[in-house]
């Protein structure tokens, strides 16, 4: 003969507390784990809160900016940056950068594209592009302009870098965050500069970056 066991309303809720017991438990051995984690990640981050990188301008060279047509421009111009990485516990990955050259607020030569690159410790890389425009539509003002400044003795072009960065952190590589460069060439321009060499910045100058 089978027998049925009858639990007593008592007993089930004796029962159902013991259960939201655990789920009390585990709920807060859950949240204690995840404040750790998050309270460890937080004194990591402070401890190790990443420097920006620093850009230098070393050489700019202007081999051609002549307009074609009214409006249509056609430029060349070679660049070197020096980037450098300042922390001494964080490596940089640098991606997606995009180079181009801008007089007065208009762009003068198309998109350029630099290799991603790793950048270690405190460590240090040189950069080149080649820079050029092909028919590019100007203000109508452009070419009045860069004839106001070759009067004035002086050329002065803004070199921008714009992209994408990652901070490393031992094997802990952080999300993407964007980086805008730019750097300002000043170039001796005027009737005594000869006409078949090309306009050059090579003193060094400190770029702004923004993170």
């Amino acid at each position: 003969m089978s027998q049925v066991a009858i639990k007593s309303p008592k007993h089930c809720t004796k029962q159902g507390l013991n259960i939201n017991k655990l789920y009390k438990k585990l709920f807060y051995a859950f949240s204690t784990f995840m404040l750790s984690m998050l309270s460890l990640i937080l004194i990591i981050w402070l401890n190790l809160h990443p420097t920006k990188p620093e850009f230098s301008l070393k050489e700019a060279d202007i081999y051609q900016l002549n307009l074609s047509g009214p409006h249509l421009l056609n430029s060349s111009i070679q660049l070197t940056l020096l980037s450098k990485n300042p922390n001494k516990k964080v490596g940089i990955y640098y991606d997606k950068l995009q180079v181009y050259a801008s007089y007065k607020g208009q762009q003068i030569t198309v998109d350029t594209p630099l290799p991603p690159f790793y950048q270690g410790h405190e460590d240090s890389n040189v950069l080149t592009a080649s820079l050029v425009g092909a028919g590019l539509p100007v203000a109508p003002s452009f070419g009045y302009e860069v004839g106001s400044d070759q009067t004035v003795g002086k050329l002065v072009l803004s070199l921008k870098v714009n992209g994408r960065i990652r901070w490393k952190v031992g094997t802990w590589v952080s999300g993407r965050y964007r980086i805008n460069i730019n750097c300002i060439a000043v170039m001796p321009f005027g009737p005594s500069i000869p006409p078949s060499g090309p306009l050059s910045a090579k003193q060094e100058t400190q770029c702004s970056t923004t993170v």
